[in-house]
């Protein structure tokens, strides 16, 4: 399965008529949020794949207009071709905007999705916003990861765990990508595209 991941930076590559055919083949788009709703809208209509999405720290809009023929898979699993698919949206809490979380809150979110992990027998890619602890993130409080991703990681071991909010210019798509493990965590800033093979 091939995966578009999107987050952070509307992409001019992607937001043109001719998009699905620069970038063949799509059989997912995930995004990792601070998006306009609009531009899910057109992505999700261009390429007609499902889109999954989590909200970013900057994605106060959704509740007015949220993007259309688009899921929320915030605190959710999603299974979609074999695919345990697994959302948490929001950043560290930095001024007390929405989609703003305590590690204790973000915490507490992730013990209560764990008997849906138990459920469905574990996770393969886990969707966020931020980035876990110490991998890709930042030392402002702002873009602090979360410790708990940290924890989640290594006792579910999902095969990725793609996140957001980290704005960067890569000088190649190894930089992108962090191996905890068994997991790969993905910076998806702008956009990446990924082979996904269960």
């Amino acid at each position: 399965m091939r995966i578009l991941s999107v987050s952070d930076q509307v992409e001019p590559i992607l937001y043109k008529p001719d998009s699905n055919k620069c970038l063949p083949r799509i059989d997912l788009i995930l995004s990792c949020g601070d998006l306009p709703a609009e531009y899910l809208t057109y992505l999700v209509t261009i390429f007609n794949v499902p889109l999954f999405y989590i909200r970013g720290n900057h994605d106060g809009l959704y509740e007015l207009k949220p993007p259309q023929g688009c899921v929320d898979l915030h605190g959710r699993i999603i299974v979609y071709k074999g695919v345990k698919i697994m959302g948490l949206e929001g950043s560290r809490w930095y001024n007390g905007g929405k989609f703003q979380y305590t590690e204790k809150q973000m915490a507490r979110m992730v013990l209560k999705i764990r008997l849906k992990i138990w459920w469905y027998k574990g996770i393969d890619i886990v969707i966020s916003h931020a980035p876990p602890r110490n991998i890709h993130d930042g030392q402002d409080i702002c873009h602090k990861g979360f410790k708990c991703f940290r924890s989640l990681i290594n006792r579910y071991s999902p095969d990725y765990f793609l996140h957001g909010h980290i704005h960067k210019s890569f000088k190649n798509q190894k930089e992108r990508k962090t191996i905890i493990d068994k997991t790969g965590v993905i910076n998806t800033f702008g956009y990446h595209v990924f082979d996904y093979i269960k």
